[in-house]
């Protein structure tokens, strides 16, 4: 197991991450980082470790960034788990207040600027990025075709990213494509962002994976 004895990981991101954390599901929320918790219990139940979930439902990577400090660096965490980047795109698409902030090329400087200083505070600190994803089978021209369309440059900058940082990635919208071939839609996200049960079991199965040796 790559996690050792003790080691902090924080999970940060927008409402998939987040799944209700401050409310009645806190600390870790009732979504894939309560699930990715669990199976590190289930599959190495001597080894304590500490999992902090820093999601905020609607956020974009801007956002993050702003509180990178108090909600990652703050903690001193051996790993950094990151999903974000649908709210980007939505706000462009729906042209928000702010749009152009979250476009790709803004999207692409701030991932690295929050990477550059991750590495530069925490140099030991481990890396996973989870790609934005869209669940949808739709093909004929529309709002999810759009989204899903549109959606491609940001995962490009997240996988170039990985890259560059020597980061551990995790596809999740070819793994969701490979699991629409099984369920329809509706039964891993219904509104093709916010995933159910099953979608957020999917989601941390594979995530889980990234912490096993290989």
């Amino acid at each position: 197991m790559k996690l050792k004895e003790g080691q902090v990981i924080v999970c940060i991101g927008d409402s998939i991450t987040d799944c209700g954390r401050r409310g009645e599901s806190g600390p870790l929320g009732n979504g894939y980082v309560r699930l990715f918790h669990h199976l590190l219990q289930a599959a190495f139940p001597g080894n304590q470790r500490s999992i902090i979930n820093k999601g905020i439902g609607g956020q974009t990577l801007a956002e993050l960034q702003m509180r990178w400090a108090d909600d990652v660096l703050y903690h001193q965490p051996d790993w950094v788990t990151i999903l974000i980047g649908i709210n980007d795109l939505h706000r462009v698409l729906r042209k928000a207040d702010g749009w152009s902030e979250h476009t790709v090329e803004n999207f692409r400087r701030r991932y690295r600027e929050v990477l550059t200083l991750t590495r530069e505070k925490l140099p030991r600190c481990r890396l996973v990025l989870l790609e934005p994803f869209y669940v949808t089978t739709q093909t004929t021209e529309g709002w999810r075709q759009e989204v899903l369309k549109d959606l491609q440059p940001y995962q490009e900058v997240v996988a170039k990213i990985s890259q560059e940082f020597d980061a551990n990635l995790v596809k999740l919208q070819d793994i969701f494509r490979q699991q629409l071939q099984f369920f329809e839609a509706e039964q891993l996200a219904p509104d093709a962002v916010h995933p159910t049960l099953l979608g957020h079991t999917i989601i941390a199965w594979h995530l889980f994976q990234h912490f096993l040796e290989r």
